[in-house]
């Protein structure tokens, strides 16, 4: 194998690694809080006895498709959760006492796993239940809790783990992912100049080495990380989602409104120019008191009247639904909420079964009382020069939008 700087310095230039694609993708972020609240609801419904016996339209399900709409390095995430109904895996759903435990653990990470040793203390005692068919895949959930000490855990990052370190460990053994978490850990710190504090940087590596090795056994060249579709399909939703957010900014100016622009998307190129043109620089003093205000600056678009918001905007191209309704919740739920006068969801037409699947769960019943309103991208591409020309208020965007 070549030098190993040499191979981290050519992934990381790589336009298609996970790098790129993935770990400075903006809305990687956006889905930390969501999965987090995901996670929440999960243990209280475990703690109550309202989780439920099977996998469907669970609390879980719900959160599982938040991560694993992630698919540079979270695709198929979900099948070690999925119900087996004649393995009997994972044993979380029919037997309550596995399931008090897989939500004891949760809750115990939650509030108390500030430190590597806290992890594997809990890692360890829910090992001991020997809860059938539930193991290191669980990471994927509490990586997006503590990013600086959970290791993500799939077949490809243990393959690339077993090729870079020249081991052979299998998937599915809490004592070897511990390993692995430690030594990856240690080999992090010595390449820190080259990775991140969080893990899922370091993770993607072990990920694009692990998927290259499926190949090509044994070695590794910078063209075998090359060629990837992804880096392009995100490119071009990034682009989409900035022009409809674009034509949302010229619609809100168009109608008198101040319009604030989601604080990670203001500087993204449009029209020859940057997003945040003719916008507020930041939002009115009298938000930033309210507690959600760091979930409602993520926002894609809010229009406002005296510095009060009056209408939100969430643009989901390809991203998690899940996600922009629980900011959309955050916004309703704040002090702030008599004020508004629309919340709308703004997806690609083909995403309308799929925003219909998703009202419809079970975990999104509480976000139907918000009255938040469906807009597709042909409407509002075929409408909005004559609102900018003619429109007087926001029921000129109720009007080619539906109800959910």
């Amino acid at each position: 194998m070549k030098d190993i700087e040499s191979l981290i310095l050519s992934w990381k230039q790589e336009p298609g690694s996970t790098y790129n694609t993935w770990f400075h993708w903006e809305e990687r972020l956006k889905n930390f809080r969501s999965i987090r609240s995901g996670l929440l609801k999960i243990i209280d419904e475990i703690e109550s006895d309202k989780f439920g016996r099977a996998y469907r339209d669970s609390s879980l399900e719900t959160v599982l498709h938040s991560i694993t709409e992630q698919k540079q390095i979270f695709k198929g995430a979900d099948h070690a959760f999925i119900w087996k109904p004649k393995l009997r895996i994972p044993d979380i759903y029919e037997d309550r006492e596995n399931q008090i435990a897989f939500g004891r653990f949760l809750h115990s990470c939650f509030e108390c796993c500030k430190h590597e040793k806290d992890l594997e203390n809990h890692v360890l005692e829910l090992s001991e239940k020997k809860i059938k068919g539930l193991g290191p895949a669980l990471m994927n959930l509490l990586y997006f809790l503590h990013p600086t000490i959970v290791l993500p855990s799939n077949t490809a990052i243990l393959k690339g783990y077993n090729l870079i370190f020249n081991t052979n460990i299998k998937l599915g053994s809490w004592n070897d992912y511990l390993t692995m978490r430690m030594n990856t850990q240690k080999f992090n710190e010595k390449n820190s100049k080259h990775f991140s504090n969080d893990l899922g940087a370091i993770a993607g590596f072990l990920f694009d080495m692990g998927k290259a090795s499926a190949t090509k056994e044994n070695v590794i060249t910078e063209s075998e990380i090359k060629h990837s579709p992804t880096k392009k399909k995100v490119q071009a939703d990034d682009l989409d989602h900035t022009n409809v957010q674009g034509f949302l900014r010229d619609i809100g100016l168009a109608l008198g409104h101040k319009v604030w622009i989601a604080s990670n998307d203001r500087n993204r190129p449009f029209n020859g120019g940057r997003l945040y043109e003719g916008c507020l620089e930041k939002l009115p003093d009298k938000l930033k008191i309210n507690k959600h205000i760091d979930a409602i600056s993520l926002i894609d678009v809010l229009w406002l009247e005296e510095d009060k918001i009056v209408a939100a905007f969430e643009v989901e191209h390809s991203t998690s639904i899940y996600s922009g309704l629980l900011r959309m919740l955050d916004l309703a739920n704040s002090e702030i909420d008599d004020n508004l006068k629309g919340i709308f969801l703004v997806a690609p037409d083909k995403r309308e079964l799929e925003v219909q699947a998703q009202m419809s769960r079970p975990s999104f019943q509480m976000i139907k009382n918000l009255h938040v309103r469906y807009l597709r991208y042909n409407a509002l591409s075929s409408h909005k020069d004559s609102i900018i020309q003619f429109g007087e208020s926001l029921k000129a965007l109720e009007k080619i939008s539906v109800l959910l």
